[in-house]
Order: C-alpha cells, then sequence, then structure tokens
C-alpha cells in the first residue's frame, strides 16, 4: 500500500464553531468514523460514539451499539439524551464491507449482514434520531455512503446495493424534512485509507488507486473535512444531497 500523501491538510483548512452541539457518530471508533469524531470535538460540539465495539479509552463517551437492532439504538438514544439532553447532529458511519466476491457465490447470510448494517441501521438510527433532531428546529444528518453506490462495484453486489440505498435514503429523508430545520445529505468517497484496505491484497488496493486521477488513496481525515461543513451551519442550502469524494474519479 502506497504511503499517505503529505500537506494534504495544511493551515487554509477551515475551521467551525460547534459550541453547544451534540452530535453522534456511529462506528466511531476506527477510521472515517474516528477523524470525524475527531474534528466535531476539535470544533466544540459534544460527540458520542455509538460503535459495536468501543475502544477502552473511549469509556467516557461512547455507548456500545449494535445499529441492526432497534432495542440497542433506543437504549443509546435514551442514554445519549439523558446525558446531553439534546442532539444536533447524526452521523451514520457505521459500515462493513464484507469478502469480495460474484454475486451468485456470495453466500446468503453475509450479503444479508452487509445490507443490515449498511443500509438499514443508516434507516434505524435515522428513525430514532431524527425527532430529536426535528424537536431542535435545527440539526444534520450526514450519511457516509460510497462511490460503490453510485458505480456499483463488482464482486461487491451487497455493498453496492446497500450503499446505493443510503443514497436514495438520504435523498427521501432529505425531502421529507425539508423546512425543519433538519438537513440531510450524504458523502459518497472512493476508497479512503482505513484498516478495512488491509483486508485486500495490495493489488487491488493499487487498482484503486489507479482509479483515480489524482493517483492516491483518499485520507480519513479529507472525508472529515467534508463532514464538518455538512455538520455546519455553512451548509445552508444543500438537502438531499451526494457530494463525490473521489480523487476526480467521479465523472457524474
Amino acid at each position: 500500500m502506497t504511503e499517505p500523501a503529505q500537506g494534504i491538510l495544511g493551515a487554509g483548512t477551515a475551521s467551525y464553531d460547534l459550541s453547544g452541539r451534540v452530535a453522534v457518530v456511529t462506528g466511531g471508533s476506527r477510521g472515517i468514523g474516528a477523524a470525524i469524531a475527531a474534528a466535531l470535538r476539535t470544533a466544540g460540539a459534544v460527540v458520542t460514539v455509538w460503535d459495536r465495539d468501543p475502544l477502552p479509552e473511549q469509556a467516557d463517551h461512547a455507548i456500545a451499539v449494535d445499529v441492526t437492532d432497534r432495542a440497542s439504538l433506543d437504549a443509546a438514544m435514551q442514554a445519549t439524551l439523558g446525558r446531553h439532553g439534546r442532539l444536533d447532529i447524526l452521523v451514520n458511519n457505521a459500515g462493513f464491507a464484507g469478502p469480495a466476491m460474484p454475486l451468485v457465490d456470495y453466500p446468503h447470510e453475509q450479503w444479508r449482514r452487509i445490507v443490515d448494517v449498511n443500509l438499514i441501521g443508516t434507516y434505524l438510527a435515522c428513525q430514532v434520531a431524527v425527532p430529536a433532531l426535528v424537536a431542535n428546529g435545527w440539526g444534520r444528518v450526514v450519511n457516509i455512503a460510497s462511490l460503490a453506490g453510485k458505480e456499483g462495484t463488482p464482486n461487491a453486489s451487497a455493498y453496492s446495493a446497500a450503499k446505493a440505498g443510503v443514497l436514495a435514503l438520504t435523498k427521501s429523508l432529505g425531502k421529507e424534512l425539508a423546512g425543519s430545520g433538519v438537513l440531510v445529505n450524504a458523502i459518497a468517497p472512493a476508497a479512503v485509507r482505513t484498516t478495512l484496505l488491509e483486508q485486500m491484497s495490495p493489488q487491488h488496493v493499487q487498482i484503486m488507486i489507479d482509479k483515480s486521477p489524482l493517483k492516491r488513496l483518499g485520507e480519513p481525515e479529507e472525508v472529515a473535512e467534508l463532514a464538518m461543513w455538512l455538520c455546519s451551519a455553512s451548509c445552508s442550502f444543500n438537502t438531499g444531497a451526494v457530494f463525490d469524494l473521489s480523487g476526480g474519479r467521479a465523472t457524474y
């Protein structure tokens, strides 16, 4: 795997003031979710991580949650509101890619699990969180999708289908909540440097790099930069939108 590009985020990056805002980041213990949670905290937000496997050092600001289980999410929502009294921002980042193999060979239970985590989990998290956001008269939902949901990645039928569903959910919910003060948007990254790539062969990772005109992987902090704008008051006239983060790969 190539080394991280140097100097990607320099002194010219934007800064935001999210003081007084309360945020939840699902799957926020590692990778993209951890980068978003860290950026939100830097901006002054109080962040609670909902993760199936929180890290020990996150004990004071994390809740063990299974996003495919409505009861688990209800309990996490009650705990978050009980601790902070409100919720302003929901970042749906929890995800599971699964193995790469042809559709005809895909084990049914694996296919279903991928859809359950990526799509059903996003739906359920929105279902428990949206009432609190609407009650505030201001809120932000950011769904972390994937370019696979737009392009359809070979040998990743479940992941591609689930992320396509997240994009459609984003557009639908954005329209439903228009006028409520709650904006709903999605980010569709290409390959990003996370531990997920360690499960892939170097040859497969290189193929993904070669697809990018910038000839590199994205970095979690770059996803966080876009997520921060979408979580802020600077984003005011975008809802139900999908923002590509592809290094120039997306051409439509």
